[in-house]
């Protein structure tokens, strides 16, 4: 199975315009378009009934001690923690893709309701749910694609790991505002495939990408 895209290569830097904050000279950080990449994927085994795509950040700091603090950084060696991007279930087992911006193009206050996707797929809830939790501005069910934001005095990039999974499922046993935890409690048992497209992304000025 394989899947790529044309907005960044695999172990490369995703663009400021498919992130949710991009560098600030005056504020540190400033929203983006948030765009979501484009996504093409091909070869799914042959017996599979459906596919899941997740994108993670596996480098979220464990500590918000010296989160976004001026005068203090975040150490390469904090342990890490995962953030979930985008969660979509149920999306047909044959060559696809999303092009760039098709299923998020800009923020929205309180989350994105009803975003675009392939025929018949399904998106859950990112974890900005629960980041923008408390704000009475921001809070609300985040559907959807949301882009990097990483703390901006952070020492490492972040990796976005993007995960598509080949399932013996039609129809993944999850509903409502389900989550990628739930997604991927879910797939225990039924994955029959799977690759992993990883991007990178900073906010820190002193990561200049590659």
């Amino acid at each position: 199975m394989k899947l790529s895209s044309k907005t960044f290569q695999h172990e490369g830097f995703i663009p400021e315009r498919c992130a949710f904050g991009i560098k600030d000279t005056e504020n540190r950080m400033t929203l983006g378009e948030n765009k979501n990449p484009h996504l093409s994927w091909s070869e799914a085994p042959d017996n599979a009934k459906s596919l899941v795509l997740i994108c993670v950040d596996t480098d979220v700091p464990s500590s918000m001690d010296n989160f976004n603090k001026e005068g203090k950084t975040i150490s390469k060696d904090l342990p890490r923690l995962n953030f979930y991007h985008w969660v979509m279930v149920d999306i047909k087992p044959k060559n696809g893709s999303v092009n760039e911006g098709e299923c998020s193009d800009g923020i929205t206050p309180g989350g994105k309701q009803d975003p675009a996707g392939p025929t018949g797929s399904r998106q859950g809830i990112n974890d900005y749910t629960k980041f923008m939790a408390g704000d009475p501005e921001m809070q609300g069910n985040y559907f959807g694609y949301e882009g990097p934001c990483p703390p901006w005095n952070d020492e490492i990039p972040h990796h976005y790991r993007f995960q598509l999974f080949a399932c013996d499922f039609e129809v993944c046993p999850v509903n409502g505002n389900f989550t990628s935890e739930e997604v991927i409690e879910s797939m225990q048992g039924h994955i029959i495939d799977q690759v992993e497209l990883t991007g990178l992304y900073s906010l820190n000025p002193n990561i200049v990408p590659f």
